[in-house]
């Protein structure tokens, strides 16, 4: 597995996985703009161009694959109501997920959306498996990943 780290959230990628965390956690960027952190993991080849809650790369899932996207909220969201949940969801169960929580209907895909505050930080967690039926056997990927999530 190979390590990435930014803006104080980190993750273990699988081997044949990709990965990538783009944006500042919320630091002031050039511009005057605030970027927030998203973090992005798909057993599958990431496209270049894709939305942060992987528009442009949910299309592209096979039946097995799997999609991860981690989205920072601004420090003000964090232990509202919404995100009231405490700390990182590690474990993930083929119950939670839904073909209607997913951001764009795909045919055959299931989805989970959890919000949650870690260290101060608020964050959702969206994750798209690429089969409805099989979300048991792909979730054990997914805990994976999720135990290595380290946010400071």
């Amino acid at each position: 597995m190979s390590r990435i780290d930014r803006a104080g959230v980190g993750v273990e990628v699988p081997p044949g996985w990709e990965g990538s965390i783009s944006g500042g956690g919320f630091e002031l960027m050039s511009d005057g703009a605030k970027e927030p952190t998203v973090m992005h993991l798909a057993s599958f080849p990431l496209p270049v161009e894709r939305g942060s809650f992987g528009s442009g790369a949910v299309e592209l899932m096979g039946g097995q694959d799997v999609f991860v996207s981690l989205f920072e909220y601004g420090p003000e969201s964090a232990d509202t109501p919404l995100f009231a949940a405490q700390g990182i969801p590690r474990r993930l169960d083929a119950r939670q997920f839904d073909r209607d929580a997913l951001q764009h209907a795909m045919p055959q895909q299931s989805g989970l959306q959890q919000f949650f505050t870690h260290n101060g930080r608020a964050f959702c967690l969206y994750v798209v498996l690429g089969s409805h039926i099989d979300r048991a056997d792909l979730l054990p990927q997914v805990n994976a990943v999720l135990e290595s999530l380290q946010i400071d």
